[in-house]
């Protein structure tokens, strides 16, 4: 069928100036590149993040803190589920969604790793941290001058 589809020059024919932008490639666009949309909000002495994380196998989630920086990485191999019962390979057009590693980091203060809660559920990862303590102001050892 992607040869009745498409020329020898791989243009889609009368169909080329619509479905043109879907199609080209750019090698600065980020097809299939994964934003890992976060919410945050407080909650009493915490704060919850959410990150979207839709398709991935929560096996394929790491979370580490390092320096006050939580960093989520995901990995998701969708290459692999290409081929039939069969064993050949799909013979694809065209592949947006995303396959590989991502990964984010969010500074977070100083938070201990005990402190942090972690929760994947519906592609949505739920992290939940207490609020950074304010160190209380040192207190002057300034003697007044007369």
């Amino acid at each position: 069928m992607s040869h009745e589809l498409a020329n020898r020059n791989g243009s889609l024919g009368f169909w080329d100036p619509f479905f043109a932008p879907f199609f080209e490639e750019d090698e600065d666009a980020s097809y299939g590149v994964l934003d890992m949309k976060t919410d945050i909000k407080e909650v009493g002495d915490n704060y919850q993040m959410e990150v979207e994380l839709p398709g991935f196998d929560k096996k394929n989630i790491q979370v580490a803190l390092n320096d006050g920086y939580l960093t989520v990485t995901a990995h998701i191999d969708r290459n692999g589920s290409s081929k039939d019962a069969k064993g050949s390979k799909e013979n694809y057009l065209h592949r947006e969604r995303f396959s590989g590693t991502t990964s984010r980091t969010y500074y977070v203060g100083d938070v201990k790793k005990e402190d942090i809660k972690a929760a994947y559920k519906d592609g949505v990862l739920t992290l939940t941290f207490p609020k950074e303590q304010k160190k209380e102001a040192l207190q002057e050892n300034t003697i007044a001058i007369e």
